[in-house]
């Protein structure tokens, strides 16, 4: 086959590897698809406008992209995964039982409207300002206008919180008109996941969800969990309701709800509640319509995958005999008490399995290798189409348990000090012979259909040398093969990506990644400083010494507040508050308006200039404060990944 940078089909060793994996399959009742479309009232067709053009284009959201996910798999999609994508692709607005409703396809995630006695509480106001408006309109037209009296977030993940702006004005949460409730610590897991961590979190998050894929039989098909992500105006709003280990019940707009937190199962900060006079639980995105993530391969805090199976057994134990229906952040709802309890006793079991057989084996002397290439499914769980590895698979999953318990370190002397990727690459290339002798054997070993070898020997040739054009275009199309059998949508789509930037070159487009305004209005002034820390270039602060700051900040009340940063061995601390009176005296005294300091932190502004401007007045050393906000390192999105 000519080295060309072209998609290429399936091979024969492809098709005939995804034959034999849908013989294996367990039959299928199509009780999955009965579930996802009952109660379906009403759709919005067409796609979403961002309110503001992104690097990803214009649009936010489009239902026709997942049109050809139609009829039987092809041989460059794996068939349980295109049978996943036509489920995720049902959309709409959709009854669960009087009272509640569910907008499901407009957005990876789910979000729920429950009937109160004045208003709607709303469960999990998805990803963007965007979807979420376009759900709220289908509310709207089809149940009638009513305000939104509370907003319970499930968990820390972006998806859950984001478009809030599209459901309730943040005006309308200052008031106290709308209460938004949280699992205690949402704030702090939310701002080190999707702020500290943002960059790189969200360059791994173009492959994880092929956000540069073209949505077609050859590219992105499904996420797993859902369609796809969303673009637009993500926001963070705090909440004004901590649930914590002494609230197990609350009374919002007239609706009981009993709650269980189940910190470290699916996020950091997570929460099952019931709803009694509904008879509905909601499970979060604990027990969803896949198997999910102990590591999402975007990046996070491991999950207690133990902990996780505890907590749903907890929630089984707790109201499973009263509970007719299960919702959840994802996926579909199930009916019937017999039904909610098989699967949620089978979510159960998936991550109690996981976790048990990994670490079984990791007693036994194994590797993380190792245990991913030994461990599979049960046949009673296999049985189970939702415990599927659309998203989250066995293999990276237990890996990932191995590294909760043990860290990186496998054991092993030679993995104390590893050379780099380049370093590496360039000793594993003298030692196979040269680069002819490697790319001729690669070849052979692609012909022979063995890609995953392919894929892992020529990483060390491009890192060698990433100009040569026949290793980069081998391995792209070895990632593509793998990508086509791969019953994950992540899988799929980091294979692909992979390809893609392999064919074409990581994409040479700017996109410098900081919080919106949005997202820094929902932070505490510490959680502020704290970023700006981990964008402070550490051995270019060290010749700055030590720097004490004072920070007096105006707010739109007319109240301020205050705040002290201290720069020692080139690492900023802040003390906030009352503790700001606590810091030594300040070297400079900086005041301006909370809002301009939100502003300068989200665009990157020049200090400078702000001073110029008279947005900040600085009172003694100004050079020592300006020099410190010149040495914040930019963070650009499009860094590479499969070349150095």
């Amino acid at each position: 086959m000519p080295a060309t940078d072209d998609r290429k089909p399936a091979t024969d060793h492809t098709a005939r590897r995804q034959q034999m994996f849908a013989a294996r399959l367990p039959a299928d009742d199509r009780a999955d698809f009965e579930r996802v479309r009952r109660g379906f009232i009403a759709r919005h067709d067409g796609p979403i406008a961002q309110l503001r053009e992104g690097a990803l284009g214009s649009v936010s959201w489009d239902p026709d992209r997942w049109a050809f996910v139609d009829g039987d798999a092809p041989d460059t999609v794996n068939a349980a995964l295109w049978r996943q994508a036509q489920l995720n692709g049902e959309h709409g607005l959709y009854e669960v039982v009087d009272g509640i409703w569910q907008v499901r396809g407009y957005d990876t995630s789910v979000v729920t409207f429950i009937r109160g006695d004045e208003g709607w509480i709303v469960v999990d106001p998805l990803t963007v300002t965007e979807t979420a408006a376009t759900a709220k309109a289908l509310v709207d037209e089809h149940l009638g206008v009513r305000p939104v009296k509370a907003v319970l977030y499930t968990h820390s993940h972006v998806d859950h919180y984001g478009g809030i702006l599209g459901i309730v004005s943040r005006e309308e949460v200052l008031s106290g008109s709308c209460e938004v409730v949280a699992p205690e610590g949402f704030m702090h897991a939310a701002v080190a996941e999707n702020v500290v961590a943002q960059c790189a979190m969200g360059r791994r998050a173009t492959y994880q969800y092929g956000m540069t894929l073209p949505w077609d039989p050859q590219g992105h098909v499904d996420q797993g969990l859902g369609k796809g992500i969303p673009t637009g105006m993500g926001s963070l709003v705090a909440p004004t309701i901590d649930i914590d280990a002494h609230t197990t019940e609350l009374v919002l707009d007239g609706v009981r709800i009993e709650f269980q937190l189940t910190p470290d199962s699916e996020a950091p900060a997570e929460m099952h509640f019931y709803f009694p006079d509904f008879n509905v639980l909601c499970l979060a995105e604990n027990c969803t319509g896949t198997q999910h993530n102990v590591l999402t391969l975007r990046g996070a805090l491991i999950r207690d995958s133990l902990a996780w199976s505890h907590y749903i057994d907890e929630a089984i134990a707790r109201w499973g005999d009263r509970a007719d229906v299960c919702i959840a952040s994802h996926s579909w709802p199930y009916w019937g008490r017999d039904d909610v309890v098989a699967h949620m006793r089978n979510h159960r079991d998936l991550y109690r399995w996981i976790h048990d057989e990994a670490m079984r084996y990791a007693n036994l002397g194994y590797t993380p290798d190792e245990i991913a290439a030994t461990v599979e499914l049960p046949p009673g769980l296999w049985a189970d189409w939702t415990c599927h590895g659309y998203y989250g698979t066995v293999s990276h999953n237990v890996r990932a348990v191995y590294q909760r318990y043990f860290g990186f370190y496998d054991g092993h002397p030679s993995s104390l000090e590893p050379y780099p990727p380049v370093e590496a690459g360039q000793r594993y290339v003298e030692f196979m012979g040269g680069m002819d002798v490697l790319l001729a054997n690669a070849r052979r070993s692609y012909e022979a259909g063995d890609y995953r070898w392919v894929a892992q020997v020529l990483r060390h040739a491009v890192f060698a040398d990433p100009t040569n054009r026949e290793a980069r275009l081998l391995q792209a199309d070895a990632f593509e093969q793998l990508g086509y059998v791969a019953e994950s949508g992540p899988w799929r789509d980091v294979y692909l990506t992979g390809a893609q930037d392999l064919r074409h070159g990581t994409p040479a487009f700017s996109l410098p990644v900081r919080p919106t305004r949005e997202v820094i209005a929902g932070m505490t002034l510490g959680q502020v400083f704290d970023y700006l820390a981990v964008r402070l270039d550490g051995p270019a602060a060290v010749e700055l010494g030590t720097v004490h700051v004072r920070w007096v900040l105006d707010t739109r009340d007319g109240a301020a507040e205050s705040a002290a940063t201290e720069l020692s061995n080139g690492t900023l601390h802040s003390r906030v508050g009352a503790l700001a009176a606590t810091a030594p005296a300040p070297d400079a005294t900086v005041r301006c308006t909370l809002e301009n300091l939100h502003r300068l932190v989200s665009t990157g502004g020049d200090l400078r200039a702000e001073i110029e401007a008279g947005r900040f007045a600085i009172d003694g050393d100004a050079d020592a404060v300006c020099a410190i906000f010149e040495r914040l390192t930019p963070f650009e999105m499009f860094f590479p990944i499969v070349e150095p």
